[in-house]
Formats: structure tokens, sequence, C-alpha cells
């Protein structure tokens, strides 16, 4: 969700016993596997006006709980009530494969998924480590209010990252952290302690504009201002219905998501690599071919995409976006027959795909 930048609450020094628990929590964070954590109030004003005029010009496409849940995104003490403090965490994803994904956009017979989905679904590790962060913190403190969020519930988790410290909202409206670039999952505690707030993260993208430059839909608009509408990641995993014609042929090979605006981003170069045994590769995602994933029954995709954040796309639109894929392909042999086989398969929306890629290589 992009957000903007919101003045830096006052800052006061906390007691002793809050500033010492405060302490144990950060390492009790990195303990539980997470590289960066800290402390924001729940003031959240700039932003949830920032949202009101995104959601205003319909820049969410068809994601209707945008528009639905409205300003709750941005009163933390009304989504749980008691909540006077977020303790925001981040998880660190970054491969080292930054000229392999050159490589694989470059290839027009390869698939390109975000790095993101390229292993098992972060959702489910994230949430059991807040949750134990969690029970570690009520071994400290007694019961307390608290609930755990990863990207679950009306949240604006980065702007209230960007306030705990953790980064700045860059113009491509991802998370970036000065000394750790932006390849990193974010996740929220809401808990009714007053712990001492960190410092916000001030900005460092300066006069770049690379992200915006390099956007193959230009979906980012103006600086800090993304339409949904034609963004790659929402057309290819959140948008249920046919991809707009003039949007097909750039997408190129990207089946689902999108990484180009951070892998061009210079803040990358510090991006903390990580070996985290849930992120590695699966079903070799990151060589497959086309035609080959084009092949999969929905049977082998379920099996495939277990344990995935693939799956939520279903099969459906994996055959959609592949189609896509395979008619900005170089008009090979394998690539012709793969549409083919596909042909007339009964669903219309893959079928006005399929025939479009195959009038691409037609002509």
């Amino acid at each position: 969700m992009p957000s903007c930048f919101a003045p830096p609450p006052a800052t006061r020094r906390a007691p002793p016993q809050q500033a010492a628990l405060a302490d144990r929590i950060r390492a009790l964070a990195h303990e539980a596997g997470f590289q960066r954590v800290g402390f924001s109030d729940i003031e959240l004003g700039a932003d949830a006006e920032h949202l009101r005029s995104w959601l205003a010009e319909g820049l969410y496409g068809t994601m209707e709980w945008m528009a639905r849940h409205g300003d709750l995104r941005a009163r933390p003490a009304e989504l749980v009530p008691g909540t006077v403090r977020v303790i925001s965490v981040g998880l660190d994803y970054g491969p080292d494969d930054h000229d392999d994904s050159w490589r694989t956009l470059a290839d027009g017979r390869r698939a390109y998924v975000a790095r993101y989905a390229l292993g098992r679904d972060y959702h489910k590790l994230m949430r059991q480590r807040l949750q134990k962060l969690a029970d570690r913190i009520a071994a400290l403190v007694g019961p307390f209010g608290h609930r755990v969020f990863v990207d679950s519930a009306p949240v604006l988790e980065r702007a209230l990252a960007r306030n705990a410290g953790l980064g700045w909202i860059g113009k491509h409206t991802c998370l970036i952290d000065r000394r750790g670039g932006s390849w990193f999952f974010l996740g929220e505690i809401y808990v009714d302690l007053p712990l001492p707030i960190d410092t916000p993260a001030t900005a460092h993208c300066g006069t770049c504009t690379r992200c915006i430059d390099i956007c193959p839909t230009e979906a980012i608009v103006a600086p800090y201002r993304l339409d949904a509408r034609r963004c790659i990641s929402y057309l290819t995993i959140e948008h249920d219905g046919a991809i707009p014609e003039p949007l097909r042929a750039p997408i190129g090979n990207r089946i689902f998501g999108c990484d180009d605006c951070q892998l061009v981003c210079p803040w990358n170069k510090f991006a903390r690599r990580t070996d985290e045994p849930d992120f590695r590769v699966r079903n070799d995602l990151d060589t497959a071919t086309l035609p080959a994933l084009f092949a999969w029954t929905e049977e082998e995709f379920l099996h495939r995409t277990e344990g995935s954040a693939i799956r939520r796309s279903g099969h459906r639109r994996w055959l959609r976006n592949i189609a896509v894929a395979l008619g900005n392909a170089p008009s090979t042999p394998e690539v012709v027959a793969a549409l083919r086989a596909r042909r007339d398969s009964g669903d219309v929306l893959v079928d006005e795909h399929v025939d479009w890629a195959l009038r691409r290589h037609d002509a």
C-alpha cells in the first residue's frame, strides 16, 4: 500500500524500566530470527489522509477490501482496542541472485517469479515467530493485550515500520533500509504496553527516479504514488479478470509478481542475503521454462504450490499469466505448440489469452 511521510512524533525519555523492557524485546526479536525491530506509537494522521486520497482516485483496482476497511487501517486502537504501541519487525528474504534475475527477465523462454514467492509462503513462518516473540514478552511482563499481524488485516504496515525506524517509504512505495535495502518482509504486534518509541526513518531517495523509470507498465504514476491497476504484481496476482491488452506486452515473462523497481534500486547493494530454508527455491522456479509451467495440470499445480504464495493465484490465473508470457516469448515451435495444446480449454478467460498469444505469433 502506498504511503507518504508523516512528521516524526515527539520523543520523550522513557522511564528506566520501560527502556530496559524495550532493550530486552529487541534482543528477543533478534533471537526469534528477525533482523529488524522497532517501536512506534499509533498516530498515522498524514498517512490516513494519503490513503483516503489514493482510495478516492480508485487506484486500488478491484481490491475492494482496501476501500471497505477505509480508515481502520490508520486507526490501530480501533482495530485492536487498547493498543498504544506497535512493534514492527523485518525479516530478510533476498537471495543472492541479482544478476540471475536480470538474465531471467532477458530470456523470453523462461518464467520470472517474484523473488519472495520462489520458496514457501512467508506468512506462516513470520506469524509463528511473532507469536513466539509475543509469548516470550508475556513471560517477562505477564499477560498483556496484543495481536499479531502478517499482512493479514487492515494495517498500514509500511507507515508503522517507517515510524519505528525500520526504513523509509521509497518512491516505489516499498520500505527501504539504508543499511539493508528493501528485500525484507514486515510483521507487527499491536500491544498495550507503553514502550518507548523509536525515531522515524528519514527519506534518502534524493533525486533518484530509477524505480519510476524502470516500471514496465508505468504503474508508479508519481513519486510515492502507485496505480495498482497498472502494476504487474496486481495484474498477475490480485486481478481476477482479463489483463488489459495494452498492458500484456509490457508484462514480458513475469508470471507472478514483479521485482523491477527493487532490482534497480541502488540501496539494494546493501541488501542482506539470507539462506533461510523456507525461502529456498522450490520446483526450480528460478530457471523454469514457460512451456514447462504451462503444462501443469490443476492437480499438479495444487501439489507443487502447496505451502507457496503462488497458490493464492489459482490455476486459472496461473494459466492466464503464462499465456501472456508465451505471447511475448520468441516464436519457437515449442512455444507455439504449448499454446495450441491449451487452445479451447473450455475456460473463457484462459482461451482468450491463449488466442491473443497465438495471434502474436501468427503475426
